[in-house]
């Protein structure tokens, strides 16, 4: 039995469903020092998160282990857009994969700057916009928890850009539901959710926050759960419009994929596990086929949004 893989994510065509997460990744060259690990064995890589300006990002301790899990509060460290475009982004081209940007900002008007700098670089196939971390004190997610913010970060990005808009949203706030509609009519061509779940841990012997900026955002299997619930939540508002939705949080195999795409997902993403549960990804996309064959499913698409719900 000949399974498909391949879906179409706001016109992004891509071999499989399975896409590198923003952060994880970097820019695209880490992973590829790896024997046997390829970008373009997915179906697209999100490059780290980047802003108009070099960032320093935040203090260090910038990791901090949790139960199936981890707390990171990174900062959105990053050379800035133009060296990313320059220096970075060329080396990319020889891969097929498709290939996204992270942009994030502090303002308004930095989401707007950066979009009309990608849109002149070539080599970028689409924008994820980051309106959801945690880990910055001005921008990120003070956007994305308001949806007249969200509403006119999207609106600017979309207006300066003509590569696909994919809204990156937060599980913190009190109905992703609002937000999403918000991003949908500012224009977005896909919303990914969900970004890291908002997060501390203190170290008893010190009685200090183990991370360096007190607070950071948790990732991994045990969000998994929390993300899975705000993809189904979402969906209910995008199938209307016909929006696609990435899945992210925790997956770590590929019973976890087919579980996002129930819910409602067209494509996910992983992240964590690459880093902390030395994931094989080529052996999951195999794992993956596998699966849906003896699930008898012969296109991977079908089972978008197709949970059954108890009465």
């Amino acid at each position: 039995m000949t399974v498909k893989l391949e879906v179409n994510v706001a016109g992004i065509r891509m071999v499989n469903p399975v896409m590198l997460a923003s952060g994880i990744i970097g820019y695209g060259a880490e992973y590829t020092k790896i024997e046997g690990f390829s970008n373009d064995d997915f179906g697209a890589i999100v490059l780290k998160g980047t802003t108009l300006k070099k960032r320093l990002g935040n203090p260090p301790q910038r990791l901090a282990s949790s139960y199936l899990g981890i707390l990171n509060s990174i900062g959105l460290q990053n050379p800035g857009i133009d060296y990313v475009l320059e220096k970075l982004v060329p080396k990319l081209r020889q891969y097929k994969t498709n290939i996204l940007l992270n942009i994030s900002g502090s303002e308004e008007a930095e989401y707007r700057k950066i979009a009309e700098k990608v849109g002149k670089g070539e080599g970028i196939h689409g924008l994820e916009v980051n309106i959801s971390c945690p880990n910055v004190k001005s921008g990120g997610m003070q956007f994305g928890s308001d949806p007249d913010s969200s509403f006119r970060v999207i609106e600017g990005v979309k207006k300066a850009t003509d590569l696909p808009v994919i809204a990156k949203l937060s599980p913190n706030v009190t109905d992703i539901k609002l937000i999403a509609k918000a991003c949908i009519d500012a224009g977005a061509d896909a919303l990914s959710l969900i970004n890291t779940v908002k997060a501390m841990a203190i170290d008893i012997e010190t009685k200090r926050p183990k991370l360096g900026a007190n607070f950071g955002g948790l990732s991994g299997p045990a969000i998994k759960p929390v993300a899975i619930y705000n993809v189904f939540q979402a969906y209910q508002v995008a199938k209307r419009f016909q929006i696609p939705l990435i899945g992210v949080g925790g997956i770590q195999d590929e019973e976890d994929i087919i579980e996002f795409i129930l819910a409602g997902a067209s494509a996910v993403q992983i992240g964590t596990s690459l880093l902390v549960y030395d994931m094989k990804p080529n052996t999951l996309i195999k794992n993956l086929e596998k699966k849906l064959e003896q699930m008898r499913i012969g296109d991977i698409n079908e089972l978008v949004g197709k949970v059954n719900l108890h009465p």
